[in-house]
């Protein structure tokens, strides 16, 4: 396999590297920002934090795909939004010393599309499809053949005049991320080598992280700082960084060397974070269930509705950490709350709901 250096470069429309200065400044905005989220990501698995089942994994197979010459199996990633799917895809890149080209499910409008995507791959590249149960189902059939037996089977022309082509492809490896894996269909599914499930992270990890993040950032933090954002940051990397770039922002202005636990609660709740990290759309929707609906039973189209948010927002980026932390239950009829919502909220947990705790 050849040896290739991991692209910094931002991609283009088709996943193909792109470098040069973009025409519009929003886009140099967004660039300028996504090179920023990058600078504050781990380089290698030896820095990545948490997730230490997949990165013990990982460390196999990478070395026997090393070992062989060969590219590494076809990877799903799958989990809550923040976790370090992207990341750990990179990361992967660089260390089987490939190039990773990076698209998204959405992205991919067309055949024409992937086969470009799939055409320009070296041997042994990354192609790295985020959010990719948004695949067409039409694109998702192409992708089977170059996933078995790197080849693209396309039909060319229409009606009677048609005709299939293969087109050999170079031995690559495919790595999806997705946060509703249900959404696949069971065809691309199995057809991966390897499925891991990225987990929300300890406390300890997190403090490891807001640690890190605060040195690359060159921004001295007091004790206890580190373990009350740890607290703060839905035991999620990205929200964890997204709350110490904000906490830098305010101590900028005040002209603070030193972030102390006062400028770090106070940034937190001019934000409206508690201390356990819900929001004030989280506490809406705690509030919708126990206040509006009585603790539920309520469908999620209902509760969308009466926060005026979209079901799939609730669901993929609120409920994961709420279920995770014991607010809430799903059930066949909709979401209920559970005794340590109303606890938290202040108010007094139902009788049904006593009965039940006692018993069990």
């Amino acid at each position: 396999m050849v040896v290739k250096r991991s692209s910094t470069h931002s991609p283009g429309p088709n996943g193909s590297v792109r470098a040069g200065k973009p025409a519009v400044s929003v886009l140099q905005t967004s660039r300028e920002s996504e090179a920023f989220e990058q600078s504050l990501r781990p380089q290698c698995l030896s820095e990545y934090v948490g997730q230490s089942q997949i990165k013990g994994h990982l460390l196999v197979h990478i070395a026997a795909a090393r070992k062989r010459g060969e590219p590494l199996g076809h990877m799903l990633l799958h989990g809550p939004p923040g976790l370090g799917k992207t990341t750990l895809a990179h990361i992967i890149g660089r260390e089987m010393g490939s190039n990773v080209r990076v698209t998204s499910g959405p992205a991919v409008e067309k055949t024409g599309d992937l086969a470009a995507l799939l055409t320009a791959l070296q041997e042994g590249d990354v192609l790295f499809i985020d959010e990719i149960h948004r695949l067409r189902p039409a694109i998702e059939e192409v992708l089977y053949s170059a996933m078995e037996d790197c080849a693209l089977d396309l039909v060319i022309g229409k009606g009677p005049s048609a005709r299939s082509m293969r087109l050999e492809l170079k031995p690559f490896t495919l790595v999806g991320a997705t946060t509703r894996i249900g959404a696949m269909s069971a065809p691309l599914r199995d057809r991966f080598v390897h499925s891991f499930k990225l987990d929300f992270y300890t406390v300890l990890e997190m403090e490891q992280i807001v640690t890190r993040t605060a040195s690359i950032l060159k921004l001295p933090l007091e004790d206890d700082v580190a373990h009350y954002l740890a607290g703060c940051s839905r035991a999620t990397p990205r929200v964890a960084n997204r709350l110490i770039r904000s906490i830098r922002d305010y101590a900028q202005v005040g002209d603070e060397a030193t972030i102390t636990p006062k400028r770090a609660r106070s940034t937190l709740a001019a934000l409206g974070i508690d201390e356990i990290g819900l929001d004030e759309t989280d506490r809406k929707l705690l509030r919708a269930i126990t206040e509006t609906f009585n603790g539920g039973p309520v469908g999620l189209g209902t509760l969308a509705a009466a926060l005026a948010e979209e079901p799939e927002t609730l669901e993929d980026v609120y409920e994961p950490y709420l279920l995770q932390q014991g607010f809430l239950q799903r059930t066949s009829k909709g979401r209920v709350a559970l005794p340590a919502t109303y606890r938290m909220l202040g108010l007094e947990v139902p009788e049904v709901l006593q009965a039940a705790m006692f018993s069990v």
